[in-house]
């Protein structure tokens, strides 16, 4: 079974303590046994036309589509998902089993 990425790009509302949502973040991700893994980036390199305002991506990796739900449906998950629509303007979520094409070496 392929593994599961959920992928969160952010526009975050005018004066929002990102560093603050990012911590939440990454404690979410530790406290949920189901994330596999945990990464997240800032925008450095786009120009302001491209990225159309959203600064920040978020990556979760599950073993497969049970941990997934399984973390979706953990009400830490819930609790931290109303903070976080709070702080942003505009996101894109996208949710997708992984077809490897090149592993690391």
């Amino acid at each position: 079974m392929a593994e599961v990425k959920h992928l969160v790009v952010v526009k975050f509302k005018e004066g929002v303590v990102v560093q603050d949502i990012i911590t939440g973040m990454e404690k979410l991700a530790s406290d949920i046994d189901a994330v596999k893994s945990f990464e997240w980036g800032q925008d450095v390199e786009s120009p302001e036309m491209l990225r159309q305002g959203f600064t920040h991506a978020f990556l979760f990796t599950f073993s497969n589509k049970d941990d997934y739900a399984a973390y979706v449906s953990h009400p830490s998950h819930d609790e931290f998902a109303a903070t976080f629509k709070s702080v942003i303007e505009n996101f894109v979520l996208l949710d997708f089993p992984t077809v490897l094409v090149k592993s690391s070496k």
